[in-house]
């Protein structure tokens, strides 16, 4: 039976890779792996784009007024795996299609993404997925201090971010990213854990 997972991790955990690797082995046994990204994630434009150097185009940019049911039925035919890059960028509404596919379809859907954005907080599609996938995976990276990293630190010019939108996508203007364990999020971002835009709900 086919299943949907959700593999989540901080940033440079290397989920784009696995999807790159993923892709490679499902079509080198002759199989169709079918790779989508929300159209959100405006880095590499079209393309999924790991930290190491790798990138693919994409089948297809999902809108956020997209069906994902739909197209699967519509435009693709046979499929034996749907990748999902930067999960965390769909709607709820999105992630229920994927559901929908996975028990209708029997199609393996794997997402991958961010659990939360730079302040903490859940994105709507990895709030779905952690949810409703059947599996769970977390991607370990590690902090700079050794420990696991769970948070993700906005930088601007190099100065840590803790105010702004949800969506900033790495690379763009003077943006970056680094990660972080609880403890160094909390030294870097000077906030504490019940600060009300720091919220867990």
């Amino acid at each position: 039976m086919a299943k949907l997972y959700f593999f989540y991790g901080a940033m440079n955990s290397g989920k784009t890779t696995r999807i790159l690797q993923c892709q490679f082995n499902y079509e080198e046994s002759g199989m169709r792996a079918v790779i989508m990204k929300p159209s959100t994630d405006t880095k590499g434009n079209d393309k999924i784009v790991s930290r190491i150097g790798a990138t693919k185009k994409v089948d297809y940019l999902i809108k956020k007024t997209d069906n994902v049911f739909d197209l699967i039925v519509e435009e693709y035919g046979h499929v034996d795996l749907i990748l999902v890059d930067e999960a965390q960028f769909l709607t709820t509404r999105q992630v229920n299609q994927l559901m929908d596919i996975v028990v209708d379809l029997d199609i393996p859907v794997m997402c991958y993404g961010l659990r939360t954005d730079f302040k903490g907080n859940s994105f709507p599609g990895a709030r779905r997925l952690l949810d409703i996938a059947h599996e769970l995976t977390e991607i370990k990276t590690i902090c700079s201090c050794g420990k696991k990293a769970m948070f993700n630190v906005r930088l601007i010019n190099g100065k840590v971010q803790t105010e702004g939108e949800s969506v900033a996508i790495d690379g763009e203007g003077e943006v970056s990213y680094t990660v972080a364990c609880a403890k160094c999020f909390k030294m870097k971002t000077q906030k504490k854990f019940d600060h009300p835009e720091i919220t867990y709900e």
